[in-house]
């Protein structure tokens, strides 16, 4: 708008003699020449700044804008400075002069590059054939009237002629330009062909006679070079105002451009083809003119309308020649689309927008079992399964309803007709198509998918069914208890989940191996599977553990329901526990079974977790049964997590001390170790033992379900006790600390030998100076690693003791095993080792046992003087219990490692127990109240301790 203002101005200007004949000289040649270098500074700045492939052009524009400047300003020197006329020839005609051949060479550059050498001939053609056919028009109207070169110099007279046949070779070349174009930049393009244009215009009306004769500077000419030169100014930023990139129009945008219907041609194109031959229609016309005038052909308008007959019909040679090549070259890619298409393994099919068939390729032999031939003329709709109809018509009318640009094709799924050849007999395959627009129809490239539908299915099925017994596995049933819970029949309380587990299965995979496991956990998928109802699912949640899903049928009543769901899981219980044949053999294994219902509320996770308890309740109360799930169990689960947590925190803030117990020799009673035992410090003061922390049975054993609590407290005890031993060893007190760790921590990948030997070493006690005492040996675990990691540790220098000697089967098989150093009388036998005879034996038997094995001999929980003397009767070499000294403190300790023994009991004297004949059994004399009854003082609790006043 700024442009078409300044431009208007001027022109109103102009057109009324600017006021005054000065102003209007001034105008007409400074004017101009500030036009011009407007235009020059602007395509120059341009060129300088961007570097575009068009930079060359904006160049050569700035240098022809300069002379036309410049020649402007020569013109105006002599006429507004001077105040003389302008001589001709002058310097002012030899600058305009100039103006033409930059803007010819740059308007080369504007054009779209032939990429053959025909190309370059033809354009070179096109352009003499437009120049000539001006020429001629030009010559016969205008120029050979002043060709007669009547009193004018050679140098007048080749400039009268040089200005239109320059003029004429730019028209020519901005005409070409029009139809060849490059696609980048196209207005800023246009806007240069527009200025040149114009100026050509105005040069052609300076050029006549009829005008020059009468023209003076700041005429409304002059508004023609003015709007000419300001175009071609603006000409180079029209692509940055219209927001298109220095490489050229976006893709996305050539995308989105609207393009022509099917069938029809580009304008352009058309008027680009008819060029030449309009040019030489020009310039017969120029010819007929001259005849039918009934003047004298011109040699000049002879000869160049045979240049231009001639240059057409070498056009014309050169074009034919491009046609049969051009034809030869379709005709080999016509027959190579075609090889590919008919050899392609896709069927290619062209659909009418009635749907019937048009074309299919040969593929349909082979991919649809019948014969191309046979599909064309059939509508697709008679050849896709019914079922799949009315999706596969959806999706065709959306696709041709939606935008060509936003969506180019789109694929289609669905079950296609086959035929009698097609191998296997199927009736339906699976077919793939991709479906794109072909006037008005569809083309459709098909591929046969049935291979890979089927192994989707049955990768599908993989994953939601477990791979050894087919059942469905943890992922499918939880899926299915989710719509039990949360569907349509979220109402039927009645509805139950059995977790089931196989008791034994463990000894089975043990004894006769893991082929024989898995098959007898097929079998029991199986019968699992055929005992519920058809309405219910089996599934194998993993290892030996597997789960039914009983639905209910809307019985109201408490007591109903359990009865009936126990009645299920009582039958698969029974059918469970039968015996499996395998390999020859009748293996047994029983079948623990949790059952809970779906309350009001409950989740499908929630649901899984009561029957997972009950299932553990089951195993716990003795295993093969059943139990239904109770509220409390989950009270138990979460006072178990609480006391987790309680003992993580009691760890880490320092909440457990060490107590050490004195193990003293009973023939002197010198302290020859320490015991460590650890304590927690409760809030009230007392001290408590893992025992009761942790709830551990009668005998002091930890359950499966305190495993990891009592390995984390079991990795600190024995830390902080080899800490505190070594600190005493350090202070002079040599006497060993014995830590106890039961069989299956020693045997934890966490603590190899390796770890105990980096212990010792960093806190620098010597190896012998600690005693392992191996506690709970369970015997589920493998004699032969635990013999590997004693024998290992021995070899350290560590003392290896056996506890509890005596409590159970396996402590004969590990004392014949196992590398041990010391004994460890059970306190039940301590216990009785004075009132019952039998324990008495047993106890001297197991003695004399440690006796023969050279091994030492520690009795635990010695706490009376007279079951001191009767062990050592017994040969018993060392006690430990409230007979010499409870759990002590750190000080306490000290104290009595620094005295160094406690005084041995002595009941020989008169008034005390003796010994019964046959027994070696102390005996009292006199009633419970009578005067030779012992007094003992009163014993504390050797699993209590009171908290010494600070």
């Amino acid at each position: 708008m700024a442009l078409a203002a300044v431009c208007g101005g001027y022109a109103i200007g102009a057109s009324v003699g600017w006021g005054s004949a000065y102003l209007a000289m001034f105008m007409g040649d400074f004017g101009l020449s500030l036009a011009a270098l407007v235009a020059a500074v602007s395509c120059g700045v341009y060129a300088r700044r961007y570097h575009t492939p068009f930079r060359p052009a904006w160049m050569l524009f700035a240098v022809s804008s300069g002379m036309a400047g410049l020649g402007n300003a020569v013109w105006g020197w002599y006429e507004v400075v001077k105040g003389a006329t302008v001589p001709s020839p002058s310097l002012a005609d030899f600058c305009f002069l100039l103006f033409a051949p930059p803007a010819i060479v740059g308007l080369l550059v504007l054009a779209k590059r032939p990429v053959t050498r025909a190309g370059w001939v033809c354009l070179g053609l096109d352009a003499w054939l437009i120049a000539g056919s001006l020429l001629t028009l030009s010559w016969s109207l205008a120029l050979a009237h002043t060709a007669h070169f009547h009193g004018r110099s050679v140098a007048q007279s080749a400039l009268s002629l040089a200005y239109p046949l320059l003029d004429i070779v730019l028209v020519s070349m901005v005409l070409a330009l029009h139809f060849r174009r490059s696609s980048v930049h196209r207005s800023a393009v246009n806007t240069a062909i527009a200025a040149l244009a114009l100026t050509v215009l105005c040069d052609a009306l300076f050029s006549s006679p009829l005008l020059r004769e009468h023209y003076r500077s700041g005429q409304i000419l002059d508004a023609g070079w003015f709007a000419g030169s300001m175009l071609l100014a603006y000409a180079p930023w029209v692509a940055r105002r219209s927001g298109r990139e220095l490489v050229g129009e976006p893709a996305e945008q050539a995308v989105r451009r609207p393009q022509p219907p099917p069938g029809s041609r580009p304008i352009a194109g058309s008027l680009a083809a008819l060029t030449p031959y309009l040019a030489a229609a020009v310039c017969t016309l120029g010819i007929l003119t001259n005849v039918l005038d009934g003047r004298r052909i011109d040699r000049v308008v002879l000869f160049t309308g045979c240049a231009v007959v001639l240059a057409l019909v070498v056009r014309q040679g050169i074009m034919l020649l491009d046609n049969i090549t051009l034809t030869q070259e379709l005709a080999q890619k016509e027959n190579h689309f075609r090889s590919l298409v008919q050899g392609s393994s896709d069927v290619i099919m062209i659909a009418a927008p009635t749907g019937v068939l048009r074309y299919v390729s040969p593929a349909a032999a082979g991919v649809y079992g019948r014969d191309a031939e046979e599909l064309v003329g059939s509508e697709l709709a008679s050849l896709i399964h019914p079922e799949d109809l009315g999706r596969v018509v959806h999706e065709v009318r959306r696709f041709l309803a939606a935008s060509p640009e936003a969506e180019p094709t789109t694929r289609i799924e669905c079950r296609f007709r086959a035929g009698e050849q097609r191998s296997g007999g199927d009736g339906w395959l699976n077919v793939e198509s991709t479906v794109n627009r072909h006037h008005g129809g569809l083309i459709f490239n098909s591929r046969d998918v049935t291979e890979r539908v089927r192994l989707q299915a049955q990768l599908q099925h993989n994953a939601s069914h477990d791979a050894l017994t087919d059942l469905p596995n943890r992922a499918l049933f939880t899926e299915r208890v989710t719509k039990a819970v949360t569907g349509r029949r979220a109402s039927d309380h009645d509805t139950a989940v059995l977790y089931i587990d196989l008791d034994g299965f463990k000894q089975v995979n043990d004894t006769i191996g893991h082929q024989a496991g898995d098959e007898l956990l097929v079998q029991a998928a199986r019968r699992l599977a055929e005992s519920v109802r058809a309405g219910d699912i089996a599934a194998r949640l993993g290892g030996d553990e597997f789960a039914a899903l009983i639905t209910g049928d809307g019985t109201r009543d408490r007591a109903a329901r359990e009865h009936r769901i126990h009645e299920i899981a009582d039958r698969l219980r029974i059918r469970l526990s039968e015996p499996y044949r395998i390999d020859g053999r009748d293996v047994r294994v029983a079948a623990s079974i949790g059952v809970a219902f779906a309350e009001p509320g409950i989740s499908p996770s929630g649901l899984l977790r009561n029957a997972d308890l009950a299932m553990y309740r089951a195993k716990q109360a003795g295993k093969g049964r059943v139990e239904l799930y109770a509220p409390q169990m989950q009270d138990e689960v979460t006072h178990r997590a609480e006391l987790a947590t309680k003992l993580r925190t009691a760890l880490h803030d320092g909440e457990f001390a060490l107590l050490h117990q004195p193990v003293v020799e009973l023939a002197s009673g010198r302290i020859t170790a320490v015991a460590a035992q650890a304590r927690w410090r409760s809030a009230e003061g007392i001290l408590f033992t893992p025992a009761e922390f942790l709830r551990v049975g009668a005998r002091g054993r930890l359950t499966d379900e305190d495993g990891e609590r009592a390995a984390e407290l079991g990795r600190w005890q024995l830390e902080e006790a080899v800490a505190q031993a070594a600190t005493r060893h350090r202070a002079g007190h040599k006497a060993p600390v014995a830590v106890r760790l039961s069989a299956r921590r020693l045997l934890d990948r966490s603590l190899p030998p390796k770890s105990i030997e980096a212990l010792l070493v960093r806190h620098g006690l010597p190896s012998g100076a600690l005693v392992l005492e191996l506690s709970e040996s369970d015997p589920r675990v493998p004699l032969d690693d635990l013999e590997r990691r004693l024998t290992a540790l021995r070899r350290l220098g560590v003392r290896i003791a056996l506890d509890a000697f005596g409590s159970g089967c396996a402590a004969m098989g590990a004392l014949r095993r196992l590398p041990v150093d010391v004994l460890r009388l059970d306190r039940e036998l301590i216990d009785g080792v004075v009132e019952s005879p039998r324990v008495h034996k047993i106890t001297a038997g197991l003695l004399r046992i440690a006796s023969d094995l050279g091994m030492k001999s520690v009795a635990e929980g010695v706490d009376l003087p007279e079951q001191v003397l009767a062990l050592r009767s017994m040969g018993c070499t060392h006690g430990q219990g409230m007979a010499f000294s409870g759990p002590l403190e750190e000080h306490r300790l000290r104290r009595a490692l620094t005295r160094g023994s406690y005084p041995v009991p002595d009941l020989t004297g008169p008034g005390r127990a003796v010994v019964l004949s046959g027994s070696g059994l102390p005996a009292r004399h006199g009633g419970a109240a009578g005067p030779d009854t012992r007094a003992h003082p009163p014993l504390r609790s050797n699993s209590e301790t009171s908290v010494p006043p600070t």
